[in-house]
């Protein structure tokens, strides 16, 4: 089980790299990176996205197949962002 942290404010699903890693996600190298901007529009300084992985989903009797941006997130282990809620 995860904790997520659900953000309407994020215009995406991200998932902590180390934690992917840490329980064997298959990493799916993106075509193109995709640029990280923060809350007032800026660049972000750190790495672009590079990587997404396939999980399931599960809230209460509800499972979704879903698409996660890999991406280094501190503490944070999920965010379900905009394109979840």
């Amino acid at each position: 089980m995860v904790k997520a942290l659900l953000d309407s404010r994020a215009t995406g699903i991200f998932i902590n790299k180390k934690m992917a890693e840490k329980h064997g996600f298959r990493l799916q190298k993106l075509e193109r990176s995709l640029k990280v901007r923060n809350m007032n529009r800026t660049r972000n300084s750190r790495k672009n996205i590079m990587y997404q992985v396939e999980v399931n989903v599960f809230y209460k009797n509800y499972v979704e197949r879903i698409r996660i941006d890999v991406y280094n997130l501190g503490k944070t282990e999920v965010i379900l962002g905009i394109l979840w809620l």
